[in-house]
This record gives C-alpha cells, structure tokens and sequence, in this order.
C-alpha cells in the first residue's frame, strides 16, 4: 500500500513538472517581452581567487550577452528589439546537486526534481524573473579543466561552470548565452563523440567557399571549425552567430 502511495505521489509530481515545462516553453519563447534572466554567482572549489573575483563582478560584465542577443535578434528580423535582459543577483553559498554519474533516465528524472527544488530553495530574486543563471567560478590554476556546463528546459535553470579570470571573461559568457539558449529549446549541435560541429546546422557559415576556415562559431555547437579535424575555442561572442536551425527551435524562425 506504502509503495503505491509513493509511486501516486511520483506520477502526481512529474505530471505537475510536465505542465510546467510546457507552459514554461511556451511563455519564454513568445518574445513579446524581454526573458528576465536571473545570474547567481557561487565560488565553486572554495578558493580564495574565485571568492576575490566574483566579489568584482558587475553587471556591465555580463552586458555582452544582453548585445548577442540584440544584435543575432535584429539579424534574424525578430520583432522584439531586446529579447533578454541580464540581472546579476548576486552570491549564493549553497551548491547546486551534481548530475548522476549512473545516465538511467529514473536517476537523471530525480536530480532534475532535485536540481529545480534546490533552484527553488534559493531563489531570493524578489521579482518575476523567467530564467536562472548559477555560475559556478573555479580558479584555472588549480581547476584548468571543469565539468560540463548544463541548461534545462524543464525547470528554465542553467548551472556554468566558468572560470575565475578576468581574461576569460567574455569566452565564460559564450557559454553562458549557449545554456540560456538550452533553457528555451535549443539543442546542441556538435558530435559529443569528438566536439566537432555538425554540418550544416552547426555551421556558422555552411555555404561558405571554401567551407574551411569557418570565420565564426554556430552558438549552439560553440566551436569554430578550422578544417575536417580541427575546431577552436571562441573567445568572445563577437565570434559567434545563432543559427538558422536554432532561430527555429527557440521559435525566432517559423520555417528554414
């Protein structure tokens, strides 16, 4: 009797999440508004050097992806002038729960319960806000790789993985603006197999002749190929585009 309560109680739950995504993707991508982006800053390995660097962020460090957006809007005849509006919150002392290392789909299904009660729990935005932004700072000195960044939909929550340098600042926001894109529909567009962009949608350029170097980076692939084999980092999004096949998912575009 006890374990079909739990299970009612389960299905109760995840039939209450599935409505809530779905009016959730409906909200944040009509664009007759500006989606209110909410960043939360939280020093991720403790150490000093993350504590310093995120006591120094503005939110004129963030004003780049408020310009991406404007600008690859204007590019895709989006009728709102400015689709996302950056706040920056402030610090969170609190972590956020780790996805599984076990991919089953019950153990992805709870940290994402999970994840959007902690998100919840530590929400002290005092107004409406559309989309959460945790970034999570590590000195590259002693961290000079991180875990995956990661944006959901369901829950509109992205949890970034950046690094604590004033010089990687602008490459930090590339990602940002990638998971923001994931909270309303975009899918990533490389081969996770190798990181190479797939062609054509994740292709800045895929018309260009020759089509090696691509002179930018698709946002949703976040690399920009140099030939068959190679792929760069983009520093800055003034290096990349948002493309024709993510305008569609996140309804810019009606049709390709």
């Amino acid at each position: 009797m006890f374990r079909q309560l739990r299970i009612m109680m389960l299905l109760y739950v995840l039939l209450l999440v599935a409505a809530g995504g779905w009016l959730a993707k409906s909200r944040t991508t009509d664009w007759d508004k500006p989606l209110n982006v909410v960043v939360y800053s939280i020093n991720g390995d403790g150490s000093q050097v993350s504590e310093s660097y995120i006591n120094e962020l503005d939110i004129v460090d963030f004003e780049s992806i408020e310009n991406f957006f404007t600008e690859e809007a204007k590019r895709h005849q989006l009728g709102l002038k400015k689709p996302v509006d950056i706040v920056l919150v402030g610090k969170l002392n609190s972590q956020p729960p780790m996805p599984p290392g076990n991919a089953s789909t019950l153990s992805v299904m709870l940290w994402s319960l999970k994840l959007r009660y902690w998100a919840w729990k530590n929400d002290n935005y005092p107004y409406a806000e559309d989309i959460q932004i945790f970034v999570r700072y590590f000195d590259p000195k002693t961290s000079p790789t991180v875990a995956h960044s990661l944006g959901l939909q369901k829950g509109l929550i992205g949890v970034v993985n950046a690094f604590a340098r004033k010089d990687m600042k602008q490459e930090n926001n590339v990602i940002i603006a990638h998971e923001i894109l994931h909270t309303v529909g975009a899918v990533d567009k490389y081969d996770p197999r190798n990181n190479m962009p797939i062609y054509p949608i994740g292709f800045a350029n895929p018309d260009k002749e020759p089509l090696y170097p691509q002179n930018k980076a698709e946002i949703m692939a976040g690399r920009i190929p140099v030939n068959e084999n190679e792929i760069k980092q983009p520093r800055e999004l003034k290096q990349v585009v948002l493309g024709a096949a993510t305008a569609l998912e996140i309804n810019w575009l009606q049709q390709l």
